[in-house]
Formats: C-alpha cells, sequence, structure tokens
C-alpha cells in the first residue's frame, strides 16, 4: 500500500486550480482586454519568484469512488514574490470564477493575506477586480465563524501601520474589495478597464433611480480627480509598473528605514535654469514640477495624487539616493491655495512620510486658503486646520523651501517642527499676500484718493517691500537666504546631516485627534 492515490489527488487539484474559472472564462477576460490573477501576478512579481499560498483551497465535488466530479478553487490568489529582489505579500480575486464575488475559502484567503504580511513585516499589494458578496449566497459548503474572530478590517488598519500597502483596481471593483482597495498607502486603477463602486448601475438604479454606466458612476475620471484613489494607469502593465515604483521608496515594514540607492548625479550640481525660473512679475506663473526636476535626483520624482488637490504636489523623490517626500504648490492651480482636497491629500501625505520615516522636503509657494462661497460651502478651514496640526506633530525631519509666497495660517502646514528653512530671493510672506492685505487694511485710503487704482498700487508696492526675504535673514528667521542655484547641494548637504536621525525614529507612529 503507499499513497501515491492521494498524491495523485493533491497534483490534480493542483492541475485544476492553474485552470481558474476554465478556459472559457478566461478566454472571456482575455477578450476584455483583462488579465487573469495569475498573469497579474506574474507580471508584478520578479520572474519566478511566487509561492503560492493554500493552492489547493476551494470546493471538489467527488464521485464514491474518490475521484473528482468538479473543482472550484477558491476566488482568491496569494501567495509570496519578491519585487526587485524584495519579499512581498501579494493577492487579488480571480474573476474568472464568480466574478470575484468571493467563496468561503477565497474569503478566509482575502483575510489572511493582511495577517501573513504583518506577520513576516513586508509589503502587501492587492490587485482586486470582484464584487463583495452576493444576496444569493453560495452553494459551497462553508465553516460558520466562531463569535470571537477577529474583525476582517482590523488586519486591514493593522496593515497600514505596519508594512506598505499597496492596491490597484484592474477591473470593477464594488462592495468590500473596493473598501479593501482604498485601505492603502498607494492605490492605482487601470483608465481603460477599471471602475470602482459601492455598488454597481443595476443597483444604484433600482435604489436611486439614477441610470448611469459603470463608467460614468466610477470610472478613472471620477476617481482619479476626487481622492477616492491617488493615481490612474494608462492599462494593467502601467498600474503594475507604478506599484513597483512606489514602493521601492519605500522599507519592508516600519521598524527599518528607507532603502538608500547609489546616485550618480552629483550632490553639487548647479542648474542656471534656477536662477530666473521664478518671473519677476508676481501674477505670473511658473512650472514648479519643472522645478523639482532641476533639484532632484534625475528622473527620481514619482507624483501621487496629481489628479486631485491639484494646487498640492505630492510624491516621493531621491536626494542623493535617499528617499523623500516632496510636498509644492502649483501656482499654476487656483494660484497654489490650499482647498478642501489640496489639504486632505497633503496631510495624508504628511501621514505616510511620517509612518515610514521618511524626510520631507517641502517647496513653498503658498497664497493661504482658498476663499470663498465653494471654499467655505467645503469645510476648507476644518480640513486646513487638520493638515496644520498634522505637520506640527510630525515626527521625521523637514527642509522647506521658500521659493515664493508664504501666507496666512496655510503656510504653517509648509513647516514642520525644527524645520531646515532656505528661502529664495523671490520668497516673500507675512500674514496675507500684499493685494489682500491692501484691500483690507487700506480700502477707506484707496476709496478717498483721487485715483484709486494708483493708490492702491503705490500701497501694495511699498507693502511687497516689507515682505522681502532680507530682513528675515538678517533676524535669522531662516537658516539661510540662498541662491536659487545652491537648492540642491544645501538640501543634500542637509540630507546628509538628518540621515543618522532616521534610525531613532523607527517603529510605528501615530497622530492624536485632529480637527
Amino acid at each position: 500500500m503507499t499513497w501515491q492515490d492521494e498524491t495523485d489527488k493533491i497534483l490534480q487539484r493542483r492541475d485544476l486550480a492553474l485552470e481558474q474559472g476554465g478556459p472559457e472564462a478566461v478566454a472571456r477576460q482575455h477578450g476584455k482586454n483583462r488579465l487573469t490573477i495569475r498573469e497579474r501576478i506574474d507580471a508584478l512579481l520578479d520572474p519566478g519568484s511566487f509561492e503560492e499560498v493554500g493552492m489547493l483551497a476551494g470546493h471538489a465535488t467527488t464521485a464514491e469512488t474518490g475521484a473528482i466530479v468538479d473543482y472550484a478553487p477558491a476566488n482568491f490568489v496569494l501567495g509570496f514574490g519578491r519585487i526587485d529582489g524584495r519579499r512581498i505579500v501579494v493577492g487579488g480575486e480571480g474573476f474568472t470564477m464568480k466574478g470575484g464575488s468571493p467563496s468561503p475559502a477565497g474569503l478566509r484567503k482575502s483575510v489572511y493575506t493582511e495577517e501573513l504580511a504583518i506577520k513576516h513585516r513586508v509589503p502587501l499589494v492587492r490587485l482586486h477586480e470582484g464584487a463583495g458578496g452576493s444576496v444569493g449566497g453560495s452553494k459551497e459548503r462553508t465553516l460558520s465563524a466562531p463569535v470571537y474572530e477577529p474583525p476582517r478590517f482590523k488586519s486591514v488598519a493593522e496593515a497600514l501601520a505596519s508594512v506598505p500597502v499597496a492596491t490597484a483596481a484592474l477591473g470593477a471593483v464594488a462592495g468590500m474589495p473596493a473598501a479593501r482597495l482604498v485601505s492603502a498607502h498607494f492605490s492605482v486603477m487601470a483608465r481603460d478597464t477599471a471602475q470602482i463602486l459601492i455598488a454597481g448601475p443595476v443597483v444604484v438604479e433600482r435604489a436611486m433611480g439614477e441610470k448611469v454606466s459603470k463608467e460614468e458612476l466610477g470610472g478613472a475620471d471620477v476617481h482619479a480627480r476626487n481622492g477616492t484613489i491617488d493615481n490612474a494607469g494608462l492599462d494593467e502593465a502601467d498600474c503594475l509598473t507604478q506599484i513597483r515604483g512606489f514602493l521601492s521608496y519605500l522599507p519592508g515594514h516600519v521598524w527599518e528605514t528607507a532603502p538608500v540607492r547609489p546616485s550618480e548625479d552629483p550632490v553639487d550640481r548647479r542648474e542656471a535654469a534656477l536662477a530666473d525660473i521664478i518671473p519677476k512679475n508676481r501674477r505670473q506663473a511658473f512650472d514648479m514640477r519643472f522645478l523639482l526636476s532641476l533639484v532632484l535626483d534625475d528622473s527620481s520624482f514619482f507624483e501621487i495624487g496629481g489628479g486631485y488637490g491639484r494646487s498640492q504636489i505630492t510624491g516621493l523623490a531621491r536626494l542623493n539616493g535617499q528617499p523623500v517626500g516632496i510636498w509644492a504648490n502649483d501656482g499654476r492651480h487656483l494660484a497654489g491655495a490650499m482647498t478642501a482636497d489640496g489639504a486632505q491629500k497633503a496631510r495624508r501625505f504628511i501621514e505616510l512620510c511620517n509612518t515610514f520615516h521618511l524626510p520631507i522636503v517641502c517647496f513653498v509657494d503658498e497664497p493661504g486658503f482658498m476663499i470663498g462661497s465653494q471654499a467655505e460651502r467645503q469645510a476648507t478651514i476644518r480640513h486646513g486646520a487638520s493638515t496644520v496640526l498634522t505637520a506640527a506633530m510630525s515626527r521625521v525631519p523637514w527642509a522647506s523651501v521658500m521659493v515664493r509666497r508664504s501666507f496666512g495660517v496655510a503656510q504653517a502646514a509648509h513647516y514642520g517642527p525644527d524645520a531646515y528653512v532656505l528661502a529664495w530671493p523671490s520668497a516673500e510672506s507675512g500674514p496675507l499676500p500684499v493685494e489682500g492685505g491692501v484691500a483690507v487694511a487700506y480700502h477707506r485710503e484707496i476709496a478717498a484718493a483721487d485715483d484709486p487704482d494708483a493708490k492702491r498700487r503705490e500701497l501694495e508696492a511699498a507693502l511687497a517691500a516689507k515682505q522681502s526675504p532680507f530682513p528675515r535673514a538678517e533676524a535669522f528667521s531662516v537658516h539661510d537666504l540662498i541662491d536659487p542655484r545652491e537648492t540642491r547641494p544645501m538640501l543634500c548637504r542637509w540630507i546628509d546631516r538628518v540621515q543618522p536621525l532616521l534610525p531613532s525614529l523607527v517603529g510605528p507612529t501615530g497622530f492624536t485627534v485632529r480637527p
């Protein structure tokens, strides 16, 4: 007697699991320009590095002889793998099996994914396509959940506090998978194939009387602008490339520092274009992203959330190989003013950098909180104050470069505790921008003048002179007033000074209640 029969059944189940939903279902998936979950995992990981966990999970129907009549693999695939040689945990719904709606075994594997990443202290990647539960339930045998089973979302929260979490929407994602999708440090959706939905069009029409398509309800044009997801990728391949790029800036977990890469970009590089990148005309905008490219390590800027909160630019980059968080204002959008969504975007970004101990470098051109009736309706002051307090509670090193404006309460969010502050000759700062300050303080004098417009210009010019960076430098209100061409060398020297401080920051971080 041997165990050959049982061994053969193991191998048979493995072969059936690899078939996923069967040839026809796989063909339909490919016909919609979408990969299967196994193909997605292979495309994400270093070649040959996937180590699957729970491959035999599922449900088999057997004859009296023990022969397998039918086999339905769990519609969630998970395991370990490597990205650029670093181990991660990866998992995702198999849409070719029940449309990704969780089977009992699939649900258990899904919940187990975070637990594996937490236990092994490795980054977690989730590749989503599927819906939540079905009112029809499951015909498969299932195990009753004990009353002491941990809440499903507890491990989701614990993962966010301990390891990098990156997710992608690669098809329609609804219900619980949608909640898990957005519970990430970085999320991306495929512009050509993905939608994110609390509920699909049929449910929406039945409950709300609103007839919309999946794309109108939850396509990339909707969610890349409202902040539901961070970035939109051109297609699946671009989404996976973005995830690999995002993880390259982060440590494997919060108990270590981010990986420093050798840089061939000279630390003493001085770009001539920085000398006059800021127009003398205070009403004329400039290209902040081009400015960043002249200072940061060559081609290292990875923008996060470019489609929403557009007055604020956030992303990851490197200075002399050290990963850093970058926050800047985009004066070409609402003059760079901090809107409600821009404030939420910046607050979340500060939290990301603090969680993974990344120094923050701010390029400040902040005219203040956005004003007007829409700004009031959007609770801008509440969200803005939350960002200001988040910056004040930050523990990582900050460097803030005052490239132009720094005004109002909103400016306080751009300077962390004990920030290293550099100012350019173009910097101007104060409680209000010149135009607003003159309008408030001198409205009677302007109205009484023979030529109100000329008087306004005269007062604005006089007040602008008082907002010069030279008095601040003379009073040691900034660390240095510099030639803009010195920015990269100065920041690289700062990075060299603060790197020894980073190991003392490792471990979980946290913030108290904010507005």
